[in-house]
């Protein structure tokens, strides 16, 4: 894994297109111009960019038929299900530019039935947007200027790592993909928990919310591994192990975390299956990301 604050802008990076820019394009867009991407080198296409920067000085069209001259790097960060209804025009006007995908559990191969260019996946998550997001990436033959340029997007947005297999993309889309809705939801869980033991739900929400951040912090910077440190913590017949005995006994959370995730790979892996047919339908309006 690497983690490094992006240096001068590599070359493949000097005429983005960024195709979608919802939530999760207008977040890393938001990384990119503060790491010192020029804005007047990306070009937006998206006919209702919900996740647009404030301020955003550079090109915004509504198709990519507009976008002018071909790009040096195609980023595509639509909904999968349009990839049949988006892909064909912006492969025809992009040429065989260089191809960044957001699209999760969207295949190479399938990709590669539509864009001429090299291609390389990406799967980001969510706190991408405070700089603090691990992104996961795999490429056949990108070349060595594309991977630069690559990996200048995702240090600008956290930590990243490149796969052995693009078979292991459903596994960090169930794990680290979606893995943040699971933490804020065991947050929500948490804060609840402490209102019904008797503290006012303010309170227990900013403990909850301070413990998780504190805990996960301690575990990234201490040499201890998360086992060790529940260890450390956890007192024979105390408090803690009473709390532990009821959330795990019998292994009850892990078998319940690898459930959850076993769901979410399945699914990636079912919308790698429809992608591969993808239906031809225009999108409607403002349904890019």
């Amino acid at each position: 894994m690497f983690h490094f604050e992006p240096a001068s802008v590599p070359p493949a990076l000097s005429r983005i297109w960024l195709v979608g820019c919802g939530a999760m394009g207008g977040s890393l867009l938001s990384r990119w111009l503060d790491a010192g991407l020029p804005a007047e080198s990306v070009t937006v296409i998206d006919p209702a960019p919900r996740g647009l920067p404030d301020g955003f000085a550079g090109r915004l069209v509504g198709d990519a038929a507009e976008a002018g001259a071909a790009p040096s790097l195609i980023v595509l960060g639509i909904k999968p299900q349009l990839l049949g209804a988006i892909g064909p025009g912006v492969a025809a006007a992009a040429g065989a530019a260089p191809l960044l995908s957001m699209l999760a559990g969207v295949r190479i191969a399938a990709l590669a039935q539509m864009f001429a260019g090299p291609i390389v996946r990406m799967m980001p998550n969510t706190p991408a947007r405070i700089g603090r997001g691990v992104t996961a990436l795999f490429d056949v033959d990108a070349g060595g200027e594309v991977r630069v340029g690559v990996e200048w997007l995702a240090a600008a947005a956290g930590s990243h790592l490149w796969l052995e297999a693009e078979e292991q993309f459903d596994a960090v889309t169930a794990l680290s993909g979606s893995g943040p809705a699971y933490l804020f939801r065991f947050i929500e869980a948490m804060a609840s928990a402490g209102e019904a033991a008797g503290l006012p739900m303010p309170i227990a929400r900013q403990l909850a919310l301070e413990t998780v951040t504190g805990a996960a912090e301690l575990a990234a910077e201490s040499d201890m591994s998360p086992a060790e440190l529940r260890e450390q913590v956890t007192s024979p017949n105390g408090t803690t192990a009473a709390g532990l005995q009821r959330l795990d006994g019998d292994g009850l959370l892990t078998s319940l975390l690898r459930a959850t995730v076993r769901a979410a790979a399945e699914r990636s892996r079912e919308m790698a299956e429809a992608a591969e047919q993808p239906v031809r339908t225009p999108p409607k309006q403002g349904e890019l990301l």
